[in-house]
């Protein structure tokens, strides 16, 4: 494997951070027989392809510093993620007895959290390539749908499989999970993740924790 395939893979995998430590989940989401491409699939796939080609202008050369690439994907991000339904997963039923302000303070630092993670993946130079496959597939979950999506390299556009879980809703088409390899859910390691940092109810712990991951995406 050649250097730039390797840095490459490694920007994959950064997006789903610390999913490679979380238990290997059997395929809750297999995917089906592809399909031809129709109308709402393009509606499922578009908040991906936006937040694809915002991440081509992050990743470019000359895209400036981490808080201007930050402003440049903010807008992508929020469009593409439910994040309240990504944190209200990633935390557990306990969520759901958060005092309001509590959940107002940790939705904004998931967030910030979300784009710095990206906006740290993709640096500038890195030259991944993005690609999605043409038809969406059903979820076994509700009337959730899988966007199927590829990041690699020129020499490796395969890369690693990245998929996203999307939910319709009045904001419409959503991502409430990512999936790294069809299979590992970020929710389910982020749950991990969070569940040590929220013993007790400490909520500010967790505030502190991911303020922290923040500050260390900001200075890679």
């Amino acid at each position: 494997m050649n250097i730039m395939k390797h840095a490459l893979k490694t920007t994959a995998l950064a997006l789903c951070a610390g999913l490679m430590a979380a238990p290997v989940i059997p395929a809750v989401f297999p995917i089906h027989a592809a399909h031809a491409a129709s109308a709402s699939d393009a509606q499922v796939q578009e908040p991906i392809k936006a937040l694809y080609a915002a991440l081509d202008r992050v990743q470019a050369k000359g895209s400036g510093t981490f808080e201007q690439r930050s402003q440049m994907l903010a807008p992508s991000i929020d469009r593409a993620y439910d994040m309240e339904t990504v944190l209200a997963s990633s935390i557990g039923p306990r969520y759901a007895a958060l005092p309001a302000d509590q959940k107002q303070q940790l939705l904004a630092t998931f967030r910030q959290f979300t784009i710095a993670r990206y906006v740290s993946s993709f640096k500038p130079g890195s030259d991944a390539r993005f690609t999605i496959d043409p038809a969406v597939t059903p979820s076994p979950v509700g009337n959730d749908r899988i966007v199927i999506t590829h990041i690699g390299s020129s020499d490796d556009p395969s890369g690693t499989e990245i998929n996203y879980v999307m939910r319709s809703d009045a904001k419409g088409w959503q991502i409430v999970d990512v999936l790294l390899n069809a299979h590992i859910s970020q929710v389910a390691a982020q749950r991990a993740d969070f569940s040590s940092a929220l013993s007790g109810g400490n909520v500010q712990k967790l505030t502190n924790l991911l303020q922290k991951k923040i500050k260390t995406f900001s200075e890679e």
